[in-house]
């Protein structure tokens, strides 16, 4: 049979901490939070004190209070910082840029617009006739190579003077691709980049002088360090 004995529960007792014993920890918690604001103190004086033997807070400098003086300073550390990195970014921009250029450090073979001028006198202080394979290189890798008139420099002085380059192009009525080792002599400012611009007698060895405009595929015979 079930015991019928009645279950007593035995009442938890709390444990009191005598008021002794908690005054004693409250007094070693603010001594400990004492303890270390006393430490920053002096570190904070510290440096109060090396600031004001560099800068007495009683002077003026530039004939503003030591406070406006100081924040002058921290706006004019800020934009000299800020200067900087704006130049650092425009300069890697243009590094980048030149790389695509069609540059003679640039090995790759070029595709662009075969077109030609009255030959003359030309950036380069050569004369050339209308008979010469010549070549004008576009404005924008002429100036990115070096030195240039339109830059207030002397463009006589360009890397890219004299330097060869060898234009070709697939000529449909004789199934076959013609070509022509062309030197720079000009400037050409209606060019972009990968276009040419040549004498007469060089586009006539490339195509018909009545196309005008044709397509041409170039690259540089030889590497030439330029300024980019």
């Amino acid at each position: 049979m079930a015991s019928t004995e009645p279950t007593h529960t035995i009442p938890r007792k709390e444990i009191q901490i005598p008021e002794w014993e908690d005054a004693a920890v409250n007094k070693e918690n603010n001594a400990t939070d004492g303890n270390a604001q006393s430490a920053r103190a002096p570190a904070r004086a510290g440096l109060s004190s090396k600031l004001d033997s560099i800068l007495p807070p009683h002077r003026r400098y530039l004939g503003l209070s030591r406070k406006v003086f100081l924040i002058a300073l921290l706006a004019a550390i800020l934009a000299l910082l800020a200067l900087i990195i704006g130049l650092a970014a425009g300069l890697s921009a243009r590094s980048k840029h030149n790389q695509d250029l069609p540059l003679p450090s640039n090995a790759q073979t070029f595709t662009g617009d075969l077109t030609y001028y009255g030959t003359g006198l030309g950036a380069c202080g050569e004369t050339s006739g209308d008979s010469d394979d010549i070549v004008s290189i576009s404005h924008i890798v002429f100036d990115a190579a070096g030195s240039s008139s339109s830059q207030g420099g002397n463009s006589n002085n360009n890397p890219l003077c004299n330097q060869m380059l060898r234009a070709s192009r697939y000529d449909a009525d004789v199934g076959a691709e013609r070509s022509v080792d062309l030197k720079v002599v000009d400037r050409c400012t209606g060019c972009s980049p990968d276009d040419l611009d040549t004498s007469l007698g060089a586009f006539e060895k490339l195509a018909p002088s009545a196309s005008g405009r044709v397509d041409v595929t170039w690259a540089w015979l030889q590497p030439v360090s330029t300024s980019s």
